[in-house]
C-alpha cells in the first residue's frame, strides 16, 4: 500500500496552500476545489483536517463529483485517467486540480463547468 494512503490530508494540505498562494491564488480557492471534488462542505473539510483523517478515509467518505471523470492530463508524468487504483486516481485528481489552480487556470475550467 502506498504511504500516501495512510498519510493525513492535514499533513499535505499546507503544501497545497503554499503551492497555490505562491502563484497568486487563495486558500479559499483551494478549499473550493477540494469541496467540489469531494462533496464536503467547509465545516466537514475543516473537521477532516483537524482530526488528521488519512487520504484513504478522506476519499472513502467523500461523494466524488461526477464531473471528476473529466479530469485528465499528467501529474508527475503519470496520466491521471490511466491510474488503475481507484484511491490513487482520486488523490491524483486532487493533485491535478491543485496544479491547475496554481498554474492560473480559470476557476470554471478547474471545476469542469460545462
Amino acid at each position: 500500500m502506498p504511504r500516501i494512503f495512510t498519510t493525513a490530508v492535514a499533513d499535505v494540505y499546507p503544501h497545497y496552500v503554499t503551492k497555490v498562494t505562491k502563484k497568486g491564488r487563495t486558500q479559499d480557492e483551494l478549499d473550493e476545489v477540494i469541496r467540489w471534488l469531494t462533496g464536503y462542505d467547509q465545516p466537514a473539510l475543516e473537521r477532516h483536517l483537524a482530526e488528521g483523517t488519512t487520504f484513504e478515509d478522506f476519499f472513502d467518505r467523500a461523494q466524488l463529483n461526477p464531473a471528476s471523470e473529466l479530469i485528465t492530463g499528467s501529474v508527475c508524468g503519470v496520466k491521471v485517467q490511466e491510474v488503475e487504483d481507484p484511491l490513487m486516481r482520486r488523490i491524483r485528481y486532487l493533485d491535478k486540480l491543485v496544479d491547475e489552480l496554481a498554474k492560473g487556470k480559470a476557476m470554471d475550467k478547474v471545476l469542469r463547468s460545462t
